[in-house]
């Protein structure tokens, strides 16, 4: 029988707590800056089937409510109490998503039942591989991206597994940061398991099994109740990383939103193929997989701000995931990338249900996320030294009824900002600038949030750099309803000397003694008309700093004299630029315009029809191939056939899966 609906606002309440006990005891205990300042690790109570019944709302990562750990606990045969399971593979069980992140799940017993879990996960700065913190969109397969485990027990009765331990040990470059937040992370699940003991104190186990299964049918009606509040139809919308690998084409992620009532699904077909890059996402095929549902957990948030976070979320949705592509790789595909896809995901979603409800959606946010790590040599210690730097987000996306958040904001908020005292204490470089980045928000009624920007010195040869994530160099973060793009992001090295190297998207590079490197990130899109946005919010935006004098005029309309409005002059200028003739939903900025001239969704459509009969190995391959020999504007379906014959003619050995067959 169900909960009454006071014991369980009450439940929710405390599981929510104990949440949040166990990731203040992460917080406060871990290693690495990555976990005790940036925050990036998440934290679950999940129900006796491993779905997910609660999470902190003000600790680590904000991705994450509704995962299912459903595939991966079976993997382990038995549990005994004291029994930690962990996995890192995400190719077993299809929950952790890219080897930095250890997921481990501890089973909690009542009378010889396991009644429900704590869990969570941490992103390791480092687990071996190819480059240094183990991510780059160079590495071609999995086995590059550092050690891996599936789901195994890391602790037997209460015993820790120390030849597992050791393996892990050997594999990564700094050892003593991974050993550190393990012990973290495992006092966060004693942790855990302690509140949940005094849960069932308080409210007897079955109230407490009942109430974790009710938690998460509450979350399933009111996200349901979100969606009646939506018209029905469908609604396409697609979005670009700027590189499918190094100095490649764009790769595109597309979706159909398609609302029926109560529920909906999100068909990822048309998404390009998988890559031979890392930015594939895995999911198994799993249509509630939670990578691809985040961007829905921020709107449906958004919507309702008492929304309950945990499983329930996903069950009115349904994704279609075609093997073979972006979104369900096959194994042996790199996936270190993941996060960079999944940011455009994010945006993917925001456009889509910025077609289904424009009125109430905000324009996209940076959508790229540079997160900076250095390795080099301390000449103070005499020791390498690892670390992350301080993750580089962009302003969110200008809202409904506000401007977007500088700096870092919308789905990249929970990344947070690490003092340059602690980092510079920690790793022998020096900071000489880091703060936002006038100019870089769009224009609109409601301006884009702007980027941030961050310089830092090194003083040691060899310094080797990752800055994961790099992205939105090219296609901007797009602008709705008349707002416009917020400006691309950039990364040098030197900038204004004679050997100043521009980098864009490269995400791991070596500088020497004396170098400088220079990170802006995006800027958030605009929304609504820049020519209606109030004069006097201009003149404190370029008072600010935020806009330019030049661009006050030029994006805005308005003309200033000193500090102050020349408001008939003002008036004169807008009315002349005003115009009645209809406006893009959406402003994507010159480089997407350009491409998509080229590849029109006709000629899109036919890549996708072509790829789909392939095996799977020879998808990215000719994707590059036609785009190779598509160059013409508007070009449609009838030229992306006419090349494809080309190559099979070239080629005359590949054939299609049913040809073959």
């Amino acid at each position: 029988m169900s909960l009454d609906k006071i014991t369980l606002e009450i439940l929710a309440n405390h599981t929510r707590a104990a949440a949040e006990n166990m990731a203040y005891t992460l917080y406060r205990t871990a290693h690495s800056t990555f976990v005790k300042e940036t925050e990036d690790f998440t934290i679950q109570i999940l129900d006796a089937q491993g779905k997910t019944c609660a999470v902190p709302m003000d600790l680590g990562a904000t991705w994450y409510p509704g995962l299912d750990y459903g595939q991966a606990i079976p993997m382990i045969p038995d549990y005994e109490p004291g029994d930690i399971g962990m996995t890192n593979d995400p190719y077993s069980g299809y929950l952790a998503t890219h080897t930095p992140d250890l997921v481990i799940w501890k089973p909690i017993f009542h009378e010889g039942r396991i009644l429900c879990f704590a869990s969570g996960h941490i992103h390791n700065t480092d687990m071996g591989g190819a480059v240094p913190a183990s991510l780059s969109r160079a590495l071609t397969e999995i086995h590059q991206e550092g050690i891996r485990f599936k789901p195994s027990k890391l602790y037997r009765r209460g015993v820790l597994n120390q030849e597992l331990v050791d393996v892990m040990m050997t594999n990564v470059r700094k050892p003593e940061l991974n050993l550190g937040d393990l012990k973290a992370f495992v006092g966060a699940m004693n942790t855990g398991e302690r509140k949940i003991r005094e849960m069932i104190a308080k409210f007897g186990a079955d109230t407490l099994r009942q109430g974790l299964a009710d938690l998460q049918d509450y979350a399933e009606h009111q996200a349901r109740e979100i969606l009646r509040s939506i018209p029905d139809g469908e609604y396409f919308f697609s979005d670009y990383a700027d590189e499918d690998g190094p100095d490649g084409y764009p790769a595109r992620l597309a979706v159909t939103l398609k609302i029926r009532g109560d529920s909906a699904i999100l068909d990822f077909t048309g998404s390009d193929p998988q890559l031979t890059s890392s930015l594939n996402v895995p999911t198994g095929g799993n249509p509630h997989h939670t990578l691809m549902l985040v961007g829905v957990y921020y709107v449906l948030f958004s919507q309702n701000p008492s929304l309950l976070l945990n499983y329930g979320l996903t069950r009115p949705f349904h994704c279609i995931l075609p093997e073979g592509t972006m979104v369900n790789p096959q194994f042996p595909a790199a996936v270190g990338m993941r996060s960079l896809s999944c940011a455009r995901l994010r945006s993917l979603l925001f456009g889509a249900f910025g077609l289904a409800m424009p009125e109430r959606m905000p324009a996209a946010p940076a959508g790229s996320s540079s997160i900076v790590n250095v390795m080099t040599y301390d000449d103070r210690t005499g020791e390498s030294v690892i670390a992350a730097v301080n993750p580089v987000v962009g302003g969110a996306g200008g809202m409904p009824h506000g401007d977007g958040t500088d700096g870092s904001g919308a789905d990249a908020a929970y990344l947070k900002n690490t003092p340059i005292e602690i980092t510079e204490a920690e790793v022998p470089i020096r900071f000489r600038r880091y703060g936002l980045a006038s100019g870089t928000g769009g224009a609109g009624r409601w301006r884009g949030g702007l980027a941030t920007q961050m310089e830092f010195q090194v003083f040691t040869p060899n310094t080797r750099i990752t800055a994961r994530n790099r992205d939105r160099c090219r296609f901007q973060a797009w602008g709705i309803l008349g707002g416009r793009a917020g400006q691309p992001s950039t990364m040098s090295i030197n900038p204004g000397r004679p050997d100043m190297r521009r980098l864009d998207n490269i995400d791991t590079f070596s500088a020497n003694p004396g170098d400088i490197i220079r990170i802006v990130s995006p800027g958030g899109g605009g929304r609504g008309d820049p020519l209606e946005r109030e004069p006097e919010r201009v003149l404190r935006d370029v008072i600010c700093g935020y806009v330019s004098p030049e661009d006050a005029d030029t994006d805005y309309g308005v003309v200033l004299r000193g500090e102050v409005v020349d408001f008939p002059a003002t008036e004169a200028l807008r009315a002349s630029r005003r115009s009645n003739a209809p406006k893009p939903h959406f402003h994507f900025g010159a480089a997407r315009e350009a491409f998509e001239r080229v590849w029109t969704p006709a000629a899109y459509a036919a890549m996708t029809e072509i790829l789909a009969g392939l095996p799977v190995h020879w998808r990215y391959f000719v994707k590059r191939r036609l785009m190779q020999a598509v160059t013409q504007e508007g070009s449609g379906h009838a030229e992306v056939w006419a090349a494809w014959e080309d190559l099979l003619a070239e080629l005359p050995y590949m054939r299609p899966r049913q040809a073959a067959e």
